[in-house]
């Protein structure tokens, strides 16, 4: 209640005001965005009735899902985010885009976003698979890259067991102790790294469990 020039009381009238997106009725599945850096604007994506569809920096488009050629996923950590994911989308002409499960945040904090990134993801399929895609689906790295990476995994492994032997020949238990604990997180991170990323088909209806988050 208020008092007004002439004493007499009057109410006050609150005005509520509700304020709704847009976007309230769309599913949270059909658009995506990250940040793959500090500078520039987010990566964004969404999913329309006429194709995917992207802006990144100052490039933009639409690509009908018939026209995808090849969709990868791979699981690419690095020293600040040990979970994170990559999608690489590439249509028939070539054009190439790069969907990441996390997003910068701050110079200190790169953040995961893996649940948006899985439903995105799985719902890129669906499209693809209602427009009658014959893309190719693939998962991990490519063959070659893989074997390379078998390679120095072997070649290292017979180092580290040579040095051990020896270690302990000579009565280095300390030396040794090094080893089995260096030995223990290259085979976790490398060893981890490869066996998720090997080389692998899969279908529309089977994503790679290994390759999401």
């Amino acid at each position: 209640m208020a008092v007004s020039k002439d004493g007499q009381r009057v109410p006050i009238r609150v005005l509520h005001t509700v304020m709704t997106s847009d976007l309230s009725n769309e599913p949270a599945a059909t658009r995506y965005a990250y940040k793959a850096s500090l500078i520039g604007s987010a990566h964004q994506f969404e999913l329309t009735d006429a194709g995917l569809s992207w802006q990144v920096g100052g490039k933009s488009g639409v690509w009908p899902y018939a026209d995808i050629a090849e969709l990868r996923l791979s699981y690419r950590p690095v020293s600040m985010q040990s979970r994170r994911f990559r999608a690489d989308i590439m249509r028939k002409d070539g054009q190439r885009i790069a969907v990441l499960s996390t997003s910068w945040q701050t110079v200190a904090l790169m953040a995961p976003q893996d649940k948006d990134y899985t439903a995105f993801i799985t719902q890129l399929h669906a499209r693809m698979k209602q427009a009658g895609s014959k893309a190719v689906l693939v998962g991990g790295l490519k063959s070659g890259l893989y074997i390379a990476g078998a390679v120095v995994v072997a070649l290292v492994s017979i180092s580290i067991v040579g040095l051990l032997v020896r270690a302990l020949a000579i009565g280095e238990f300390a030396g040794a102790l090094f080893l089995v604990g260096f030995a223990a997180l290259f085979g976790w991170q490398i060893g981890g790294f490869l066996m998720r990323n090997r080389p692998q088909s899969y279908t529309f209806d089977q994503l790679p469990k290994a390759l999401l988050p």
